[in-house]
């Protein structure tokens, strides 16, 4: 049966990387299969329709929410978050709600494949901050703040091939890494530049604005 997160990237028509390592190979589901499930997939009924612009809206604040594995209540959260208050860059602070997520910086850091994995690696308190562990995914970080592998999580199955891979891994330029310690290191906000390439925020704003 075709996986669940399979079926969330194939809907978006676009890889959403929920699979971690499968994403980058040709066993991808969107690669051998680049068309949405079910009957309206290849070859089903089709019937062309202008898109609205609250369609596009929801569309893109979907494929964000699912790039992020977070729920649409978090999501919403954030939005509000970003919204509140009066003075401030109300994206930049949308896309630090984002990306200072500890499960989000786990997989910056590049000790986990997916979102999806280092949620469980927090959850299952395999991962620290400033040396204490945290179990919470959507623990919010702040800069100077270490973030590191627990000492007596080092030798679990799923850190086997963690020294090679982060000898390899190219973190964010906000985030910095020292792969013989296992530990990265908030440096400064995440740059909105580099985050307004991936998705647009101004439509997501929109969408919760209306």
């Amino acid at each position: 049966m075709q996986d669940s997160k399979c079926k969330v990237c194939r809907r978006q028509g676009e890889k959403l990387f929920l699979k971690g390592e499968r994403c980058y190979t040709a066993k991808c589901a969107i690669v051998r299969k680049p068309y949405a499930p079910g009957i309206h997939g290849k070859g089903g009924t089709k019937r062309r329709k202008e898109v609205s612009e609250f369609s596009r809206q929801l569309h893109e604040k979907q494929r964000v929410r699912l790039l992020y594995n977070i729920s649409e209540r978090q999501f919403s959260t954030y939005v509000a978050k970003a919204l509140a208050g009066h003075g401030g860059d109300v994206i930049q602070k949308f896309v630090s709600n984002l990306e200072l997520r500890i499960d989000n910086v786990v997989f910056r850091l590049g000790f986990a494949v997916s979102r999806s994995v280092a949620s469980q690696m927090v959850s299952h308190g395999h991962i620290t901050v400033d040396g204490k562990r945290v179990f919470v995914p959507s623990y919010r970080l702040s800069i100077g703040q270490r973030i590191g592998i627990a000492q007596n999580s080092a030798t679990k199955n799923i850190f086997r091939d963690i020294d090679l891979s982060l000898k390899k891994h190219e973190t964010s330029s906000w985030l910095s890494l020292v792969p013989e310690k296992r530990e990265g290191t908030i440096g400064s906000l995440p740059k909105v530049e580099d985050m307004v390439r991936l998705y647009d925020v101004k439509s997501i704003m929109e969408y919760y604005s209306r």
